[in-house]
């Protein structure tokens, strides 16, 4: 039982260490007094074994006829009666010596088992009467009950703190359960409060709805008046006595008002709010409200707002840290401004008004680009008319020249119809530059694109450019980028820079100097170039510079008008070719020039790839120089053969001219490798294909150009049969010549060894 109750204290739950260590005390006295209990059990029954057997031997040795053993046998038996009185030591050494001197007598044969069995009887009292009476102690000395008492203390300590605990459980729960109604009170308050401000919400909700759709079909011309109607919505709302919205949309800013009846805005307000606005700390939502305008020092902002007689202001900013735009609420009269919890909403008519503003000016542009797009259709039926006629019209042109040249040949020098002659011929020549220009400007297919080396270029557009620049005009390439590498046609690229160049030099009627450079740049992001939006990339810029007398504002918005020109000769087509040739290669253009100061030109073009091969001219139609290679110049006129001898000589080419076919015949005879190829030019009261038929048999392997006014009447028999291998108009053109000559020379073993000849001697 005692056990049984041990073991159900343990497994009472919630025992603290005080606890725990009372019953561990229980245990162990119990543990004690059961083994205590135990010992005293064994070793009680063994002495009551050995009382019977040491009171039966005893009895038997009295009867013993040996006096000595029967007085020692008395002896121990007293001795050990009193040992059972009183267990000290002393009476324990008495009954040790008393059971020595009976083991020392000699004992009768037949009373030796007895005296045997009695000292060892004997011997087991002297052990046991002690040890037992020491038990008996023990356990009389652990029965008091200290450790129930204790446990019983701990017992009652426990629950005394149980109600104590109990107690305060039951107050807890009486202040919980009246802080739960008053929770559920102010809870109930709040959901009332909140229901009314969602129903608030909604209806404000469903004004913005209204003021969206308001915008929907609004107009340009309506935008205005629906604005207003928006504020006036909005400012109900919030107590406003005005209401603004101001934005910047592209360089113009845009500002509507609302105000009460009586309620007047101050001069300059609300424009000045529109800089204010960013000066206060509007959040991360671009939002500032001040409930109540309080100025706490002279310099403060909100003296500001005091001025214009606001006394309550909320204004919502364009989201993203965009400070272009602002929807403004003024209170004048009736101080703060309510309704805090619903500002957020403006937000939402913040974008409405200014959706619907951008939307109104988008399609005002488009009205616009629509008209734009319009009259570059008109422009692009007038081109194409225009490029029919020019093919025409260059027939006739040719012809016209053509029979100039005949005409000047029978007319004396100097005399007034030579004089009309020339006349003709530099109108002839004038009408094919546009009719070329027209041709150019007109051309707007893609050709083949390739990597261009812009120093390789520019090198090789320097000689076409010091054959045709005017003698007072110097030119010079300040720097050049090495590896400045772009695709595109190298041609029109060339054309582009010769346009450029061409176009500056005739602008410098004094002395003056022309200075192109190449640099490349790297833009992270877009960059407004001219009217182009560039970028992010590596672009290559080209940049044509002059000293010339510069332009005013009102020439520089329309220099790239197609056909306008501010020069009497001019057809006011170049430059709208290059912008038209820069943009078909995904680039920009632009010009910077001041009456007195100069003009330079932009171009910027994307670049290529630097460490893959590059080429210059690769097409046939393009431009190469010369390698040194020999051309015979065949022409009447001595001025004009000196004239195109210093063409060939710019182009790189070794010129040798001759004005009698006589002449040129007999040279050719004389060294037939002597020259490279040949120009034939229009000799005037003979037949140009008889000419190089001549110059065929004398050099057949020598490839000729044929410069003829007009290919009309030249038929493509007839040319190979006088071996004719390119034709090129008359007067001639350096681009024009270039590439004839490149095409005709591209198969000739003598030009391929010039070349390398060349590469070893740089």
């Amino acid at each position: 039982a005692y056990d049984d109750a041990l073991t159900r204290l343990r497994e009472t739950a919630g025992l603290d260490a005080e606890q725990t260590s009372a019953i561990d005390v229980l245990t162990v006295r119990v543990a004690r007094e059961e083994n205590l209990i135990e010992r005293f059990k064994s070793r009680n029954a063994l002495l009551q074994n050995s009382f019977a057997y040491f009171g039966l031997f005893s009895d038997k040795l009295a009867a013993s006829d040996d006096r000595p053993l029967v007085t020692a046998a008395s002896a121990l038996a007293a001795a050990m009666l009193r040992l059972t009185l009183d267990t000290s030591s002393v009476a324990a050494r008495q009954v040790q010596d008393r059971l020595e001197e009976l083991a020392q007598l000699p004992a009768p044969p037949a009373e030796a088992d007895t005296v045997r069995a009695l000292l060892t009887h004997g011997q087991m009292l002297h052990d046991l009467l002690p040890e037992i009476d020491t038990i008996l102690k023990a356990l009389v000395a652990d029965s008091n009950n200290r450790e129930q008492d204790r446990m019983l203390a701990v017992i009652l300590k426990r629950q005394l703190a149980a109600r104590a605990s109990a107690r305060r459980t039951r107050l807890l729960q009486y202040i919980t359960s009246l802080l739960l109604l008053c929770g559920i009170i102010y809870f109930g308050s709040l959901l009332r409060k909140r229901a009314v401000a969602l129903r608030r919400r909604a209806a404000f909700e469903h004004v913005i709805v209204d003021i969206s759709m308001l915008f929907i079909n609004s107009s340009n011309e309506r935008i205005a008046a629906d604005v207003e109607t928006a504020l006036h919505q909005l400012a109900g709302w919030i107590g406003a006595d005005r209401a603004y919205f101001c934005c910047m949309v592209g360089a113009t800013r845009h500002t509507y008002r609302w105000s009460r009846e009586g309620v007047k805005f101050p001069q300059g307000w609300p424009e000045r709010a529109l800089s204010l606005a960013p000066q206060l700390d509007g959040g991360d939502d671009g939002m500032v409200y001040i409930p109540k305008v309080n100025a706490s020092h002279p310099h403060d902002t909100m003296n500001m707002l005091a001025k214009a007689d606001v006394s309550g202001w909320l204004c919502i900013m364009a989201a993203y840290g965009n400070r272009d735009g602002i929807l403004g609420f003024d209170a004048v009269h009736g101080g703060a401004l309510t309704y805090w919890s619903e500002v957020s909403l403006f937000r939402m008519a913040f974008d409405a008004i200014g959706n619907a503003i951008r939307r109104a000016r988008l399609e005002s542009e488009k009205e616009r680009l629509q008209a734009s797009l319009q009259q570059a259709r008109r422009m692009e039926t007038i081109g194409s008319f225009a490029s029919g006629i020019a093919h025409n019209f260059n027939n006739i042109v040719g012809a016209i020249l053509g029979h100039a040249e005949m005409a000047d040949a029978r007319v004396p020098p100097g005399s007034r119809s030579a004089a009309n002659l020339a006349e003709i011929r530099r109108a002839g020549e004038r009408a094919r530059e546009l009719v070329g220009q027209i041709l150019s400007f007109g051309r707007r297919g893609e050709g083949r694109r390739e990597r261009v080396c812009l120093k390789m270029l520019v090198d090789e557009t320097r000689s076409l450019l010091a054959a045709s620049l005017p003698s007072h005009v110097g030119f010079e390439v300040s720097d050049t980028a090495e590896t400045a590498v772009v695709l595109g046609e190298p041609a029109q690229l060339q054309q582009v820079i010769l346009n450029l160049c061409n176009n500056a030099a005739q602008a410098m009627k004094q002395p003056g100097r022309i200075e192109l450079g190449i640099r490349t740049r790297d833009l992270p992001q877009q960059l407004a170039v001219g009217r182009s939006q560039i970028g992010p990339g590596s672009f290559t810029v080209i940049s044509v510079a002059d000293s010339g007398p510069g332009m005013d504002q009102a020439t520089l918005e329309r220099i790239f008008e197609p056909f306008f020109t501010t020069r009497p000769d001019g057809n006011g087509l170049g430059l709208a070719t290059v912008r038209e040739i820069v943009e078909q290669h995904g680039g920009a253009i632009t010009v910077q020039s001041e009456p007195g100061a100069g003009t330079r030109f932009e171009v910027w073009l994307p670049s290529g790839e630097p460490d893959e091969p590059v080429s210059v001219q690769q097409g046939p139609d393009q431009a190469l120089r010369g390698a040194g290679e020999t051309v015979l110049v065949l022409d009447a006129d001595r001025g004009r053969l000196l004239r195109y001898e210093e063409i060939l000589a710019a182009l790189g080419y070794e010129p040798v001219g001759f004005t009698a076919v006589a002449e040129a015949v007999a040279a050719c005879r004389a060294a037939r490798a002597r020259f490279d190829a040949a120009l034939v030019c229009h000799l005037p009261g003979g037949s140009s294909l008889d000419l190089a038929a001549a110059l065929h048999g004398a050099a057949p392997m020598m490839p000729i150009v044929l410069a003829a006014p007009s290919t009309r009447e030249l038929a493509m028999p007839s040319l190979g049969t006088s071996g004719i291998t390119e034709l090129v108009h008359h007067p001639l053109t350096s681009a024009e010549l270039a590439g004839a000559l490149a095409r005709c020379l591209a198969s000739s073993p003598a030009r391929a060894t010039l070349r390398r000849v060349a590469a070893v001697t740089r």
